[in-house]
């Protein structure tokens, strides 16, 4: 029996074992770092990035073949549809059938038949972003287009018709700038979309999102109450939860979820008398709007020209598109919410600040003349001769814009862009357009020197005070200023979102007028319709009527016209504005007529016939 082995040879077996000793100690560690490594990893994977991952897996196996909603209706006042959504037809692509050797094929023959190119088809597809579920590559198709797919289904393998709601306008241009359009989402919208409302990591949160956010091929509002209502009028997607394999094909259908219908929406607008402001604006460039100066309800909102909105509900050709953009006709700009120089109806504003700044009392007289000198300037009258002596009331029914010049000139520009102010000018209304809503201009001498570099001058003063020069307001915004005298001195909030229960006092605010300026304009605002420049509208068939004139001068184009008129006059229900642009004529022979046979709407129910086409003879007046 051996009791000890005998020592080996230098450099042999003894260098072997500690060679072995090291390599096998070596590999431990790196066993342990690895196992430490896979350790940590899991912690982080399960413990910290759990939800996460566990997010990702059900992205992986479930997912929602999205059904669109349908948008909410929109009606009038009295419950009349303006916008609502009829049936159509769309044809839908299934992305995985595009990369088999026949799609090629049943690309060039579906471009055929819906009358469109490849390239077109492609883009649509490709735009998806490579969602794994149907692409819609075209909208509304006609039943010639539905049938010859169907006819050929077979050689049209991954390509569907199926019924979808599109949005319709059943009275094609009416109301269109109040209403607005929809259109698909662009890449733009779609950036913008969901860097505000960004895909969540919580799974409950994950669930909720595919249910409202916006998908290449959504439809989204684009402009007036459409845009701004967007959130209450698009609803809630819905769709068929599916299981899917690897491959991203379908195993079998987990559930459905019904799409949540948008919200109705009720508006102020009369249809009737929409259609009367309509007709009476005729074709025409300007506006007209009707509101209810007790608690700023818009009963009619029109602008011309004006758009089928229709026209949006599937890709737009290149002729359509380039009218639609015209610069001159601009049939997309809301003119109620553009900004115009108020002209003569200013002079409102000009009184009251006027009796406000104590420089002059409301029973003061001046002398009227053919003109001003003022600067080396000569600042004329409408009439060129003058009116004689005038009060308030008088230089308010006959216009005299001496008079006013007078005023501006004493009370200084500082007073009267206070007062300006003070009317809303400048400012948005607050109503729900606000995103096309133009804020007029109210000049003073910090704006006058960042633009013209020059100092306020006594002119820019004398100009404002009849509503000329730099100053704009825009139609809406001068309803407005005609609802302060009409209610007893205050400024409303233009609403066209009509509410369950209208509390006047929630869209009402005092401007801070002294009941003796009140009175004054209350008193010269009836004088321009019963012994002033608009006896037009001052007819037995109407109750007494107030209100005033306006030409602006636009060289070297015809003038802009205004008139802007409540009634009935002690107990006013309805301010109504009417606004030619580049119209010619005058204030109380062209505006105040249209104004008359609205308010002949309004009070008897009557509408415009042959006898009110007829060409007015009347005198222009200022």
């Amino acid at each position: 029996m051996t009791l000890f082995t005998p020592p080996s040879k230098p450099g042999t077996s003894t260098r072997t074992v500690g060679r072995s000793s090291q390599s096998v100690v070596i590999l431990i560690g790196i066993s342990l770092i690895l196992l430490g490594g896979l350790g940590t990893r899991l912690a982080f994977l399960q413990l910290i990035n759990g939800a996460a991952n566990d997010l990702k897996a059900d992205e992986n196996q479930i997912r929602l073949i999205p059904k669109p909603p349908e948008r909410g209706r929109i009606f009038d006042r009295n419950g009349k549809i303006l916008a609502t959504s009829r049936v159509s037809h769309a044809v839908y692509v299934w992305p995985i059938e595009t990369r088999t050797k026949q799609w090629p094929v049943t690309q060039k023959r579906l471009a055929k038949i819906l009358k469109t190119s490849e390239a077109e088809i492609q883009k649509r597809i490709e735009s998806a972003e490579n969602q794994p579920y149907r692409v819609r590559i075209a909208r509304d198709i006609p039943p010639k287009q539905i049938v010859a797919i169907q006819e050929q289904r077979r050689e049209f393998k991954g390509v569907e018709v199926e019924p979808e709601t599109i949005r319709y306008y059943p009275n094609g241009d009416f109301a269109a700038h109040v209403l607005g359009y929809t259109r698909e989402v662009t890449r733009d919208d779609l950036d913008r979309l969901n860097e505000e409302d960004p895909k969540p990591t919580n799974l409950t949160e994950l669930k909720d999102w595919e249910l409202s956010h916006y998908r290449p091929g959504d439809v989204i509002g684009k402009g007036g109450l459409e845009y701004s209502l967007e959130s209450d009028l698009r609803g809630r997607w819905g769709g068929e939860q599916v299981q899917v394999n690897a491959a991203g094909n379908i195993i079998k259908v987990l559930g459905e979820q019904t799409a949540q219908k948008g919200q109705d929406i009720t508006l102020t607008l009369d249809m009737k008398l929409q259609r009367v402001s309509e007709k009476v604006l005729g074709n025409r460039m300007g506006a007209i709007v009707a509101i209810d100066p007790r608690d700023g309800q818009v009963l009619a909102m029109v602008s011309r020209p004006a758009f089928d909105p229709n026209l949006f509900s599937k890709p737009l050709d290149s002729a359509t598109w380039n009218k639609l953009n015209d610069p001159i006709q601009a049939p997309l700009v809301n003119r109620a919410l553009s900004g115009y120089p108020p002209a003569s109806t200013f002079k409102i504003v000009t009184t009251s600040a006027g009796i406000e700044s104590g420089q002059f009392s409301p029973n003061v007289v001046l002398p009227t003349y053919p003109f001003l000198n003022i600067g080396g300037i000569q600042f004329w009258d409408w009439n060129n001769a003058g009116f004689g002596p005038l009060g308030f009331t008088g230089a308010l029914a006959m216009s005299s814009d001496t008079f006013f010049y007078q005023v501006g000139r004493r009370i200084g520009g500082e007073k009267l862009i206070e007062w300006t102010r003070n009317y809303g000018f400048g400012k948005p209304t607050g109503i729900e357009l606000a995103h096309e809503e133009d804020w007029g201009l109210v000049p003073d001498e910090e704006w006058k020197k960042k633009w013209y570099e020059q100092q306020w001058f006594i002119g820019d003063t004398i100009n404002m005070s009849i509503g000329q020069g730099f100053m704009l307001g825009t139609p809406l915004q001068v309803a407005n200023m005609f609802a302060v005298p009409a209610n007893g001195g205050d400024l409303v909030v233009p609403h066209l979102r009509k509410q369950e229960k209208e509390d006047p006092t929630q869209w009402r605010k005092s401007v801070g007028l002294k009941p003796e300026t009140i009175d004054v304009l209350q008193r010269g605002l009836r004088e321009v319709v019963a012994a002033g420049t608009a006896p037009v509208v001052n007819i037995p068939t109407l109750p007494p009527v107030s209100g005033k004139t306006g030409t602006a001068e636009d060289p070297p184009r015809k003038v802009h016209i205004w008139f802007g008129g409540y009634a009935p006059t002690d107990k006013p229900e309805i301010v109504v504005v009417a606004f030619g642009e580049n119209s010619g004529g005058g204030g109380g022979s062209v505006a105040a007529p249209m104004v008359k046979q609205i308010l002949e709407a309004h009070f008897n129910g009557t509408e415009p016939g042959d006898k009110d086409k007829k060409k007015l003879t009347s005198a222009n007046a200022q």
